[in-house]
């Protein structure tokens, strides 16, 4: 890595130095000097039949619309899934417009609702800027520059 940063193999685009994840495409950078542990997948975009081998026709979902990682999708099973720019985030959105803990969503049944939890830049809500708010099927929430669909269960 030189002192401008290292270039994206994926894409080309040129990182800040340290950076461990391209701000453009989200690819992880593998360094020489150490084995890289974290891992991500891509999945296309929108949900679709084969989502309910994958996540529960009960379980909510988040697809990246837009952003550095457009395509990905995060089921949200667990009873509080955590959204930031921590490394320990359950949702881990590596931008400099995303806070280190930026979101909660606390699942209570079939009930989902999204927390801000102090974050610099917001979250919006359907183009609202909200603290706390119910997430209905079809919401469309932003962090930063990602852009995250939520979807209510995958059975029609």
């Amino acid at each position: 890595m030189s002192d401008r940063g290292e270039a994206c193999p994926g894409c080309d685009i040129v990182s800040e130095p340290g950076a461990r994840f391209c701000p453009s495409c989200g690819r992880q950078f593998h360094s020489s000097e150490e084995e890289a542990t974290d891992t991500f997948e891509v999945l296309p975009l929108p949900p679709h039949e084969d989502d309910r081998a994958r996540f529960p026709a009960d379980c909510g979902l988040f697809v990246v619309d837009s952003g550095p990682k457009a395509g990905s999708r995060y089921g949200l099973e667990a009873a509080l899934t955590t959204v930031g720019r921590h490394r320990d985030a359950d949702i881990f959105l590596d931008d400099v417009t995303v806070s280190r803990r930026h979101v909660e969503v606390e699942r209570t049944a079939d009930r989902y609702v999204v927390r801000d939890v102090g974050s610099l830049n917001g979250t919006y809500l359907n183009r609202e800027r909200i603290e706390t708010a119910d997430l209905e099927d079809g919401d469309e929430l932003q962090i930063g520059r990602f852009k995250l669909v939520f979807f209510h269960g995958t059975a029609p």
